[in-house]
């Protein structure tokens, strides 16, 4: 071996080493770095499954912080505390806060497209929603509609089926709904209009004043569990059911871009993994615990429990795929976005009518 061939090994063995000891020294920088987040809610303190609780926006921060070790603390602020409720989109995209917890259908103003990612109404459960998302397309289809506002949104919880709502009358006919005042979000008011309802969107916590003053006649809110800790027993009495608006409800993270792109990949995925565990754990909670709840207003506290009648359920379909037409006339996204979900929910409800329905119509008791 030569000298020059000598020298040119121990130059560049020295070089490797001295790589071998940069690189980890890297690694430790990077991974001792620490990120201090705010979240806001557009739930108030103390709403289970939304603030509290298994699965909630306050369980999501613990969990995160202590998967990354202290390294992402995530200060939560429940709605109120920091900014009004129904601010949290445009907080977290001007960078004002990191992230909000919430609902992507209370965006629907800034585009429309946002209802697809919460609830669709006659749309799909909570299993074919988690599918369309995960492996149908939804995810994609949601970065790209939130992509002009510099966020990020993530599934993050699901109610399972939500109720329609509760009345201070009995809906007998489709002119029962003809001047109601009534609170419910997204796609569902849109069709409700139709028929002389009145829509108010109003924040959780203040529905139910509003119902007992009855400054609303009808409130859709979410499932017995959390309805009957509102208080809405109090106020009304009939109780319907059919989940033609929401037949699931997922739960929004919502992330800055800019604040999403300063975190390592091993936050990152620690945050896409417990909104996927929160996601499942949201579900999970809603069913433990609404027939519980359910049975007690029904027993304990003289709620009727009632299915919308035929005629009404007809109705509101017909309106709501006019409706449909209509937002997706001139709007090639939210086309996009709708083509794609109700193609994957024909698909969808083809195995369904074959597992689904099958164990609940022949294999209940």
């Amino acid at each position: 071996m030569t000298n020059e061939r000598r020298d040119f090994i121990k130059k560049t063995s020295l070089a490797g080493i001295g790589a071998a000891i940069a690189v980890p020294s890297i690694a430790s920088a990077d991974s001792k770095k620490t990120f201090r987040w705010k979240m806001t809610n557009c739930y108030g303190a103390g709403a289970p499954f939304y603030s509290t609780g298994p699965g909630s926006a306050s369980y999501f921060c613990k969990r995160v912080e202590e998967l990354t070790d202290g390294r992402l603390r995530i200060k939560h602020y429940p709605a109120g505390e920091l900014i009004p409720a129904m601010e949290g989109f445009d907080a977290v995209s001007k960078g004002t806060i990191e992230m909000n917890w919430g609902n992507s259908f209370f965006w629907a103003g800034k585009t429309f497209a946002a209802q697809y990612f919460t609830a669709v109404p006659f749309g799909m459960n909570f299993q074919g929603t988690n599918a369309w998302l995960q492996f149908g397309g939804g995810q994609e289809l949601w970065d790209e509609v939130y992509k002009p506002f510099n966020v990020i949104g993530l599934a993050a919880g699901n109610t399972g089926v939500q109720m329609t709502g509760w009345f201070k009358k009995e809906i007998k006919d489709v002119k029962d709904l003809d001047g109601l005042r009534m609170r419910v979000p997204g796609l569902a008011g849109k069709v409700l209009e139709q028929l002389g309802v009145s829509v108010k969107l109003l924040p959780g916590g203040e529905i139910f004043p509003a119902l007992e003053r009855g400054v609303i006649d009808a409130a859709e809110f979410v499932g017995p569990f959390q309805d009957r800790r509102m208080g809405f027993q109090k106020a009304a009495k009939f109780y319907y059911t059919t989940g033609w608006g929401e037949p699931s409800n997922t739960t929004e993270c919502l992330i800055n871009k800019d604040a999403w792109a300063t975190l390592p990949k091993d936050i990152q995925a620690i945050v896409k993994t417990v909104a996927a565990e929160c996601n499942l754990m949201g579900l999970s909670w809603s069913e433990a615990n609404n027939s519980e709840a359910l049975e007690d207003l029904v027993k304990n506290q003289g709620v009727e429990a009632k299915t919308l009648p035929d005629s009404v359920i007809e109705k509101l379909r017909e309106l709501t795929f006019v409706t449909y037409a209509k937002l997706t006339a001139n709007d090639p996204l939210v086309k996009k976005v709708h083509e794609s979900y109700f193609a994957f929910k024909a698909m969808h409800d083809d195995w369904q009518n074959k597992s689904e329905e099958v164990v609940m119509t022949k294999l209940s008791s």
